[in-house]
């Protein structure tokens, strides 16, 4: 089986499993809106928040939001899948961060479609006075909005994916191309 699929398939089941059952066990145990668990006093808690909209609460409560949340899904997962087969067989790492974006798209797809909008419960913050502040004057706000696993896969999947694929892809490249001119030069040398 090519190396990209040995990466992408676990990665991409992986990173459902983790979304949905943090997911599962936030619902259980933290009351929704109001409960919390302190994990870093003044910066980090555990917190129980459904969004019904996109990223920051971008199309909170609108009328077509649950459409065009599909349609973005299958579009997302689509184009995963064309590059995924495009992608050469032996690039294990790129197929893994591909997994992280399928995984986080199929994770808050799960969300939508079983309760009608998806569970954030990371929340990052500051208590400190001066910083707050600051924060708010310039940010609007002290703390990050909300989010849960599969934000973070899709987040890091898609910056990680774009620098390999920018900056890595040619050195890789480079690299073997470098190893085979090092091998027909052995074999010239042997004749």
């Amino acid at each position: 089986m090519p190396k990209k699929y040995l990466w992408f398939f676990p990665v991409t089941v992986l990173v459902i499993a983790a979304d949905q059952l943090s997911k599962i066990w936030v619902r259980a145990n933290i009351e929704m809106w109001r409960g919390k668990i302190e994990v870093i006093s003044g910066f980090f808690d555990l917190v129980y928040y459904v969004n019904t909209g996109a990223a920051f609460g971008v199309m909170q409560d609108e009328a077509n939001a649950m459409l065009m949340f599909a349609v973005f899904t299958v579009f997302a997962l689509t184009l995963m899948a064309g590059f995924l087969k495009f992608l050469p067989a032996d690039q294990g790492f790129a197929a893994a961060m591909m997994g992280l974006i399928t995984g986080g798209a199929v994770g808050n797809a799960i969300d939508r479609v079983m309760y009608q909008g998806v569970t954030d419960f990371l929340r990052f913050y500051t208590d400190n006075a001066d910083v707050a502040v600051w924060m708010r004057q310039n940010l609007g706000s002290a703390e990050w909005p909300s989010f849960n696993i599969a934000d973070s896969a899709i987040v890091v999947g898609v910056i990680v994916f774009v620098l390999q694929q920018l900056f890595f892809q040619d050195r890789g490249q480079e690299e073997a191309d470098v190893d085979e001119l090092d091998d027909v030069d052995v074999e010239m040398a042997v004749e």
